[in-house]
């Protein structure tokens, strides 16, 4: 006997005999043996539906399906459809006992329905606990899930961790608040503006599906616009979801809608609340208690109840591109939601990406737009300074600054702040024609040509071909020159030159929300520009190459939104609003800023896009990896007859200590990929199929990466 169990410790050998023989006696008597923890052993099963269909949390491929397990009696009033349980996974064959399978590790799955029996001629093993009565996946949420994981060539367990929060004890014990009686049909307000804005919002308001792309007008009347159309569909009896890029754009929007609808109304989902906030908020949605959600990606799948309106604000920004396995779009996964649900779509933004084109030139949705009038009407004055601006500045070629935008900057501070937009630094550049500026690309596959390191002939970054003897194909020059790369250091110069004046900058370290209407110069990287109260009176875009010289295929449009953005924080032109912008004015993207046409440049982006077979009209996926086991998986893959493989071609090396990039190799290890391009209607037969080579490789234990994305977001 151990010094645990010894005397000092008390317990059952210091009972008294008489009690120790009515418990040997019980035991002798009892009927049904008591089952040990969690292995259930000789406990009876359920008299109904004895068997439990489960969703492991295995993100595995070759694991991605359903397993049964049998249902304890004592667990049958809480082993429902939805709920989270744990399970005993990975037992052999052979461990069988009492003719039921025991052994393996504990995992958690969900519970996805009851059988009268299994399909698996086996012994089964018991269902471990239930781990909460609170039904968490139903068949909707399930439906969307599956969906999502055979368009990205996904398993359900990881999409499930990005649908559904963690679970917490406190939050799942609270009562939601009782549900809100539906609010009157809101006026249609600032959406009056559009030509079709008020009969959008009625058609939500009257219980219709809508599909729109919005290109919203300049300022800061978005937020409110998209609270009225959250409103209308409120009204309708029915739910509403919106999906904003970052948090400051949710502050703003829960501010609108607060104000338009009162507090109660709406919940608000994001991946940086706390843990117990979170999942209350999502309960509350799952409950019913809630019909309106906003967030960032985090709530794409919020389960809204009788779904009426899925919403998105500016597609084209990255942080809607989940980084986690197997990296939805929350456009994709809203297109998905709005199918299955039948319900009304809105795309909106100051800009309009290919895919949002793609959307209204077939037809899918209708075009949500202001007529000229409008548009010049809220738009800023839009000036550019070119290369000849710049070669025949003195200012500009000793202080880095053309003349104008000196004086733009002058202007301004005497009515207000002063935005001044730098890129970051790290851009790769690619190569253009020295002459025009067209961007060189491959003759074989359309990639963008790319220097070598030791100057010799140029090289594709997509199918890896060498272009010894290249020259436009738009003006016939010989001539190529490398893009500007980087952003200049101009924070300390603009302070030099206005030492009156504070210098505010808002950047990854650290972002600013908002600044005051006093003169003041504010340095902003891309995306992180603060609002203004009342708007700023100018603002400079500077180092425009630094942009459009990115080897990317999206890096006109990505620079004409990121342009647009901040321009769009300008007060009007009758206010003195202006922008200047340090680009080549005869540049697609820079013309459609001049003009504010963004819907004009993502149509012709479009219909070249279509000429050249690059996505959205095609469907492309991307497979890196070490270069063997590249290599071996596209011998291995049996990928639809249509399919075009591009290259392999190296990937650049990731320097040790440097932010690895989703896709990226590890730092310091040398890593290809290799484009599989399928044409219009077979997106779905090469995500099958890279799916199914990845899952043999899994199931064969391969110790060698090979990451595989569909749709990738850059391409080159």
């Amino acid at each position: 006997m151990s010094s645990e169990n010894g005397p000092e410790q008390g317990g059952a050998q210091d009972a008294p005999p008489e009690q120790l023989a009515l418990i040997r006696e019980s035991v002798r008597k009892a009927k049904t043996p008591r089952a040990k923890p969690r292995t259930w052993r000789g406990a009876a099963l359920a008299k109904e539906l004895p068997v439990a269909r489960v969703l492991v949390d295995k993100g595995v491929l070759h694991l991605d399906r359903y397993f049964d397990y049998a249902v304890p009696e004592e667990l049958d009033a809480d082993a429902q459809p939805g709920v989270r349980v744990r399970v005993r996974f990975g037992a052999g064959r052979h461990r069988v006992r009492d003719g039921r399978r025991e052994g393996g590790g504990l995992i958690d799955g969900y519970l996805v329905e009851r059988l009268a029996e299994s399909d698996y001629a086996g012994p089964l093993a018991a269902l471990a606990q239930v781990v909460s009565p609170e039904r968490i996946l139903d068949e909707e949420l399930l439906g969307l899930v599956r969906a999502v994981a055979d368009r990205y060539a996904g398993s359900l367990a990881d999409v499930l961790q990005l649908a559904v929060p963690p679970r917490n004890a406190r939050a799942e014990k609270r009562d939601s608040p009782q549900p809100l009686p539906a609010p009157p049909a809101p006026e249609p307000g600032s959406w009056a503006r559009y030509e079709q804005g008020a009969a959008f919002v009625e058609a939500l308001a009257s219980g219709g599906a809508p599909r729109a792309v919005w290109n919203a007008l300049p300022g800061p009347q978005w937020t409110q616009e998209l609270a009225r159309a959250v409103a209308a569909t409120l009204a309708s009896g029915r739910g509403a979801l919106v999906v904003l890029p970052d948090g400051r754009a949710v502050a703003r929007a829960d501010a609108a809608l607060t104000a338009l609808l009162g507090e109660g109304r709406h919940a608000v989902l994001t991946a940086d609340a706390g843990p117990e906030k979170r999942y209350a908020q999502w309960l509350a949605v799952r409950r019913g208690a809630v019909r309106a959600v906003i967030g960032t990606r985090a709530a794409m799948f919020a389960p809204v109840r009788d779904l009426g309106l899925v919403a998105l604000w500016d597609d084209g920004d990255d942080s809607h591109s989940e980084p986690h396995a197997p990296q939805p779009h929350a456009r994709e996964v809203l297109l998905l939601r709005a199918a299955q649900d039948r319900c009304a779509f809105l795309l909106g933004g100051w800009s309009c990406t290919v895919e949002a084109a793609q959307l209204v030139e077939t037809g899918w949705a209708r075009p949500l737009v202001a007529g000229r009038e409008q548009v010049r009407a809220a738009a800023p004055l839009v000036r550019t300074v070119g290369d000849q601006d710049l070669a025949r500045d003195e200012a500009a070629r000793a202080a880095r600054l053309p003349t104008l935008a000196w004086q733009a900057v002058r202007d301004g501070l005497r009515h207000g702040p002063v935005l001044v937009q730098v890129p970051r630094r790290g851009y790769v550049p690619r190569m253009a024609c020295a002459a025009c500026r067209t961007p060189a690309r491959c003759r074989h596959c359309s990639g963008p040509l790319e220097g070598q390191e030791s100057g010799s002939a140029l090289r594709c970054g997509w199918c890896g071909r060498e272009e010894g003897a290249w020259h436009c194909p738009e003006c016939g020059a010989f001539r190529l020159r490398a893009q500007v790369v980087g952003a200049r250091r101009t924070a300390e110069e603009l302070g030099r030159a206005f030492p009156a004046v504070p210098v505010r900058t808002s950047g990854r370290e650290h972002v600013l929300d908002t600044v005051s209407d006093s003169p003041a110069l504010v340095v902003s990287t891309p995306g992180a520009e603060p609002v203004a109260e009342g708007g700023y009176a100018a603002a400079l875009l500077l180092d425009g190459w630094a942009m459009l010289g990115r080897p990317d295929l999206r890096a006109g449009e990505d620079a004409l939104r990121r342009w647009l953005a901040a321009a769009a924080l300008v007060r009007p032109q009758s206010a003195g609003g202006t922008v200047v912008a340090v680009a080549e004015p005869t540049l697609r993207p820079v013309q459609a800023l001049v003009r504010w046409d963004p819907a004009g440049h993502a149509l012709r982006e479009l219909a070249e896009r279509a000429e050249l077979g690059f996505p959205p009209v095609s469907r492309m996926a991307a497979v890196a990896g070490p270069p063997e086991a590249v290599t071996g998986f596209l011998d291995t893959v049996e990928l639809p007859r249509e399919a075009e493989v591009l290259g392999p071609v190296p990937l650049p090396v990731t320097a040790p200590g440097r932010p690895r990039r989703v896709g990226a190799p590890p730092p310091g290890e040398h890593w290809e990929r290799a484009l599989v391009r399928v044409p219009p209607g077979r997106g779905a037969a090469l995500a099958g199929a890279l799916k199914a080579a990845q899952a043999a490789r899994t199931a064969r234990g391969s110790d060698t990466a090979v990451w595989v994305r569909i749709d990738p977001p850059d391409i080159g």
